[in-house]
């Protein structure tokens, strides 16, 4: 694996993975809408979130550098990267406690159970579906980071 000048790192198959931006002050801003010229940056998350598979379940544009509406979800053995996720429905409010490759150290917030989600796919067709569980936590997170909400 080599270094580009943008401070990632680029390897096999066209990876890059992209350094974590730990910047409170950007990570703060609400991100802008994205379309079908940011799959790259899709690419680029899948890339970044594989090599912190080990500290990471999750992670928004921003993080990677970019103000953009994309998160990618760690779901198992699969990766779904979501574009302009919007959570239209949501229940059962619970208290956890969240940690985040941004920041050190965890917080405490309010997430819900269920959720459910709108958003672009890869292909840019729309998609709607519910979560629950760890996933939906996950997904809250990744969209408050999309909305300059640091956990």
């Amino acid at each position: 694996m080599w270094y580009d000048g943008d401070n990632t790192s680029v390897g096999e198959e066209n990876c890059l993975i992209r350094s974590i931006v730990r910047d409170v002050l950007f990570l703060g801003q609400k991100s802008e809408t994205a379309d079908r010229v940011d799959v790259a940056v899709g690419r680029d998350l899948r890339d970044t979130l594989r090599a912190n598979r080990d500290k990471c379940v999750g992670m928004a544009a921003n993080m990677i550098g970019v103000r953009k509406r994309i998160i990618i979800v760690g779901m198992g053995p699969m990766d779904l990267v979501m574009y302009n996720p919007e959570i239209v429905r949501f229940d059962t409010p619970y208290e956890a406690e969240e940690g985040c490759l941004s920041l050190d150290g965890t917080r405490g917030t309010t997430r819900y159970q269920n959720i459910e989600v709108t958003w672009m796919d890869d292909g840019w067709k729309p998609r709607r579906q519910r979560f629950s569980g760890y996933i939906a936590q996950i997904i809250q997170h990744e969209v408050d980071h999309l909305n300059g909400v640091v956990i």
